[in-house]
C-alpha cells in the first residue's frame, strides 16, 4: 500500500518552516492521540502517519533526502540517509518532548537554567450590595497569597549562595530511560523538573522561594457590575517560580439579596402591594427606587399581576448604552384581621354583587363557564 505524502499528512506545503511543521504535528497528534481516542482505529492510524511524517520532516538530513527522492530516500531498507534509529530518533524524541512538554510535564531547562513558571491566578469572592453595584464603589480586600521571599529573592537558596545544576539530569529537569528502539522521558526525581538543586536552602522560605502572606488591596468596583462579573487585578496573584511573572487576581462579584428589588440584567423588579379598595377605585401609590421615590397612578379596576414600567429607573450595566427599567408587579392584598363591622360590610358588598357576576367579576364568570364545558355539565 502506497504511503501518503508526508507534507500532505501534516496539511503543509513543501516549503513549510520548522515551526509550521512542529505546530501542524502538535495539532494532529493532540487530536488523534490514542489516549484520547481509545478503540478508534482511524485516529490511531492518523497518529502513526503523523508521527512518521514528523520524524522525517523535523530532521534536516532526512527531510533533504525525502524532498529529493521521496519515500525511497528515507527507507532504511534501501540504505537511505537518516535511517530509523540512533541520533535521528533521539532528535525526534527531543522534539516530541518539546511539543508535549506543557501537556505531560516534560521539557526541562537547558544548560543548568531553572525552569521558570508563571504564578497561579487567584480568585476572591466579593459580596456587595445592589446599591454599590449600581453606583460603583471602592473597597479594600485582604487576600492570602504566596509572595516572593524577600530574603532569597525567590531563588530558594540561603542569601550568599546559589542553586546548582542538578547532577542527575544535567540541568534538563528530565531523565531519559532508553530500551532498544523506545525512549521514555521522565521528570527528574532529584530536582523534580526544576533543573537545579538547592544545597543550602533559605531558612525563611525553606527553599520554596515563596512565602504565604496576607496583603490588603484596594478594588474599584465600576458602576453597573452584575452577579458573576469579574474584575482583574493584573499581577496581584501568586508570585512566579524562579523569577517567573506573577499571576493575576480575579475578584468575582456576588450581589447580596435585596429587601425590595430583584435584578434581571439592567432591569429591576419589585412587588407592589395595593389594597382591595385602591385596586377597585384607583389611586396613587409611592414606590421606592434606587434614586429615591416615584409615584404610580393606579387606574380603577386594576387586577393582580398588572405590571407598571418605570423607564430609566433600573441600572445602567457596565456594557450597556442605556439605563434599564423598574418593573412594579401589582399584588392585590386580601385584607386580614378584620373587625366584625368590616366583615359585615364585606358581606353586604358581596350580596350587592350577587347575580351580576358577569358585570363585576368577568374573569371569575368566564372561568366557571370554562369549567362547566370541561366537565360537560
Amino acid at each position: 500500500m502506497s504511503k501518503r505524502d508526508y507534507y500532505e499528512t501534516l496539511g503543509l506545503a513543501k516549503g513549510a518552516s520548522d515551526d509550521e511543521i512542529k505546530k501542524a504535528y502538535r495539532k494532529l497528534a493532540m487530536k488523534h492521540h490514542p489516549d484520547r481516542n481509545q478503540g478508534d482505529k482511524d485516529s490511531e492510524n492518523r497518529f502513526k502517519e503523523g508521527k512518521e511524517a514528523y520524524e522525517v520532516l523535523s530532521d534536516p538530513q532526512k527531510r533533504a533526502a525525502y524532498d529529493q527522492y521521496g519515500h525511497a530516500g528515507v527507507d532504511p531498507s534501501m540504505g537511505a540517509a537518516g535511517g530509523a534509529g540512533g541520533a535521528g530518533f533521539r532528535d525526534f524524541a527531543d522534539a516530541f518532548s518539546d511539543i508535549f512538554g506543557d501537556v505531560f510535564g516534560g521539557g526541562g531547562g537547558a544548560g543548568g537554567r531553572s525552569r521558570v513558571y508563571r504564578g497561579a491566578d487567584l480568585r476572591y469572592n466579593l459580596e456587595i450590595s445592589l446599591e454599590d453595584a449600581a453606583r460603583g464603589t471602592e473597597t479594600k480586600i485582604r487576600v492570602p497569597v504566596l509572595t516572593e521571599c524577600e530574603h532569597c529573592h525567590g531563588t530558594g537558596a540561603k542569601p550568599g549562595t546559589e542553586p546548582t545544576t542538578c547532577p542527575t539530569c544535567g540541568g534538563h529537569g528530565q531523565v531519559r530511560m532508553q530500551q532498544g528502539f523506545f525512549s521514555v522521558q521522565q521528570t527528574c526525581p532529584r530536582c523534580h523538573g526544576n533543573g537545579r538543586v538547592i544545597g543550602d536552602p533559605c531558612t525563611h522560605c525553606h527553599g520554596e522561594g515563596r512565602v504565604k502572606k496576607h496583603k490588603t488591596l484596594s478594588v474599584r468596583i465600576p458602576s453597573g457590575v452584575d452577579e458573576g462579573d469579574r474584575i482583574r487585578l493584573t499581577g496581584e496573584g501568586e508570585a512566579g517560580i524562579n523569577g517567573g511573572p506573577p499571576g493575576d487576581l480575579y475578584v468575582q462579584i456576588h450581589l447580596k439579596e435585596h429587601a425590595i428589588f430583584q435584578r434581571d440584567h439592567d432591569d429591576l423588579h419589585c412587588e407592589l402591594p395595593i389594597s382591595f379598595a385602591t385596586a377597585a377605585l384607583g389611586g396613587e401609590i409611592e414606590i421606592p427606587t434606587l434614586d429615591g421615590h416615584a409615584s404610580i397612578k393606579i387606574p380603577a379596576e386594576t387586577q393582580s399581576g398588572k405590571v407598571f414600567r418605570l423607564r430609566g429607573k433600573g441600572i445602567k450595566g457596565v456594557r450597556s448604552q442605556h439605563q434599564g427599567d423598574l418593573m412594579a408587579h401589582v399584588v392585590v392584598e386580601t385584607p386580614v384581621n378584620l373587625t366584625d363591622r368590616q366583615k359585615e360590610l364585606l358581606r353586604e358588598f358581596d350580596t350587592c354583587c350577587s347575580g351580576h357576576e358577569g358585570k363585576h367579576n368577568p374573569r371569575a364568570k368566564s372561568f366557571m363557564e370554562k369549567m362547566k364545558d370541561f366537565f360537560g355539565s
